[in-house]
């Protein structure tokens, strides 16, 4: 058995895998979202309910972050979850809970998850992506997730928007990103992103899920602003596939819920790979929310 840790921007979710990588337990906290402190009371509070649940202790731990270690300090870096940033967080979990524990980013842990025993199972090279509150992504080659050197392995979203159209004020330069950069993907393909292109184009503030609930409705505007939506992220998949040529990209998230992507994104990213064959499958990730906590578990694969 072995334990796997969600951190979430609002909420933190432990669970354990048995053998047979099933959940055996699973319990949710509230993120604690501005004192450090109470998010280690949390994360240690979750990892003994999910033990005591189980009746074990000292099981191997595996956490999933937003932002990423830095090779050079060890500390936490490019957390959107800001108390995060620049804090000692493996040592200080480490002491809390008196054993070793693993660390990733939380889009490395979903790919890792869907390639070990998800939607990807089996493949060769996968890319994941997160498309929820913001927009990460991950790598995992021959079954194994690469980190990198840099420790930014699949950092995607902060790069930026590939063929940028020039007569849109949106694209160009873009919008301001909170990395402090101008015109990131993580601002056009985050569910906030889809929000705010919509309200520069409408004038109406609503949630990216409500602009999706319009579009299916058969709203125009909201027609038009899922279209824009499914060309973005099909410019951003392209430079994916044509740097890594990936067997499959997996989606995760709350807009990878959304169909009509699947059939639309592979029949527009088309006019940029750099291939006359694409046989790249673009998957909806099996385990679904449940993804990014399966693979903090699956750093510690099974024996």
């Amino acid at each position: 058995m072995r334990v796997g840790v969600d951190l979430g921007g609002t909420k933190i979710e432990a669970v354990v895998l048995d053998g047979d990588s099933a959940v055996i337990a699973r319990q949710r906290m509230p993120t604690p979202r501005d004192s450090y402190h109470a998010i280690l009371d949390t994360i240690t509070a979750l990892i003994a309910a999910v033990e005591q649940e189980v009746g074990a202790t000292s099981l191997p731990v595996g956490i999933g972050t937003p932002g990423s270690l830095s090779p050079r300090t060890g500390r936490l870096r490019n957390s959107n979850t800001v108390v995060m940033n620049g804090q000692p967080f493996v040592d200080d979990i480490q002491q809390r809970l008196g054993r070793q524990v693993r660390i990733a980013n939380d889009a490395n842990c979903l790919t890792l998850s869907e390639a070990s025993d998800g939607a990807a199972a089996g493949c060769s090279v996968v890319f994941g992506v997160i498309l929820g509150t913001g927009c990460g992504g991950g790598v995992v080659i021959d079954g194994k997730l690469r980190a990198g050197v840099n420790g930014i392995g699949g950092e995607w979203g902060h790069n930026p928007l590939p063929w940028p159209d020039p007569e849109d004020p949106q694209e160009s330069p873009g919008h301001d990103c909170w990395c402090g950069r101008r015109g990131c993907m993580e601002t056009y393909l985050s569910g906030t992103g889809l929000a705010l292109q919509h309200r520069h184009t409408t004038g109406e503030q609503v949630a990216g899920r409500d602009v999706i609930e319009r579009a299916d409705a058969g709203d125009a505007a909201a027609l038009a602003s899922r279209e824009r939506y499914a060309n973005r992220l099909a410019r951003g998949l392209s430079s994916i596939i044509n740097l890594l040529d990936p067997d499959a990209i997996v989606l995760g998230g709350g807009l990878s819920n959304v169909d009509w992507l699947y059939a639309r994104v592979p029949e527009l990213w088309q006019q940029w790979v750099f291939s006359d064959v694409i046989q790249t499958r673009l998957l909806r990730a099996r385990y679904g929310d449940s993804s990014g906590v399966r693979g903090a578990a699956w750093l510690w694969p099974k024996r």
